[in-house]
């Protein structure tokens, strides 16, 4: 956490978080990423997400989740608390199926695992950077059970349509705006394209995968040094 410190805008308040409970929340710098929990590390993002997964399933030990990850905060409460935990990671130039340092690579575009086999799916700032994000979305919409839950974040912007700042065109990158990265620890440059911006239109994009009662929740309520972020659920139709 230290290379986000900003010594002008560090600060300590009391707060809770979903992840350990009572905590100091620690202010590194002025943006959300900036802002975490002091005793387990999880950010405005990583709280926002487990308070949803909690509101829809408060007890996860009967069921079997996928994460589209193998670390951070999401990974570590699901571990402990998820009766069954299906992880992964996407490395480029790694065919899906295949393991990297015992970590399955999956393409959410073309994942491996059989139809129904999940009650709920859960991404991280995954779809902004996933080339056919619609195709991924009916992905995760046959991988889960019927009845299950998607659970993801993205970076959101208060557009009415999406803003799509890159296509792959014949299997080259065709930049439509600025090329943008946001970091990652796992790419061999520790940064990774956003394919798009993401506007109101996302719920549009997510029902036309098949999913009903798409629903928007900020977390926290109270605010982490005013800082909230927006979680997605979306429902795959029960069986009838």
């Amino acid at each position: 956490m230290l290379e986000l410190l900003d010594l002008q805008r560090l600060a300590l308040r009391r707060g809770t978080c979903p992840l350990c409970g009572p905590t100091l929340i620690i202010r590194l710098r002025d943006r959300d990423v900036g802002v975490r929990c002091l005793r387990c590390g999880a950010s405005v993002v990583s709280a926002a997400m487990v308070a949803t997964i909690r509101r829809r399933s408060p007890d996860l030990s009967e069921l079997h989740v996928y994460e589209l990850s193998s670390r951070g905060p999401v990974y570590r409460y699901l571990r402990e608390h998820a009766g069954r935990l299906t992880v992964s990671e996407y490395f480029e130039g790694v065919a899906s199926g295949e393991y990297v340092h015992g970590v399955p690579c999956q393409d959410v575009q073309a994942l491996t695992w059989d139809s129904d086999s999940f009650d709920i799916c859960t991404s991280t700032e995954v779809f902004e950077h996933v080339a056919d994000d619609r195709r991924g979305f009916r992905e995760i919409y046959r991988v889960l059970k019927p009845g299950g839950w998607f659970i993801f974040t993205v970076p959101m912007h208060d557009m009415p349509m999406t803003l799509e700042r890159a296509r792959l065109v014949d299997g080259k990158i065709v930049h439509l705006e600025p090329p943008e990265y946001h970091g990652d620890h796992l790419r061999s440059q520790h940064r990774v394209l956003a394919f798009r911006d993401y506007g109101l239109d996302i719920c549009e994009r997510i029902v036309s995968a098949g999913f009903v009662k798409v629903e928007s929740e900020l977390f926290p309520y109270g605010g982490w040094f005013g800082f909230f972020r927006p979680v997605l659920s979306a429902r795959k139709p029960p069986a009838n």
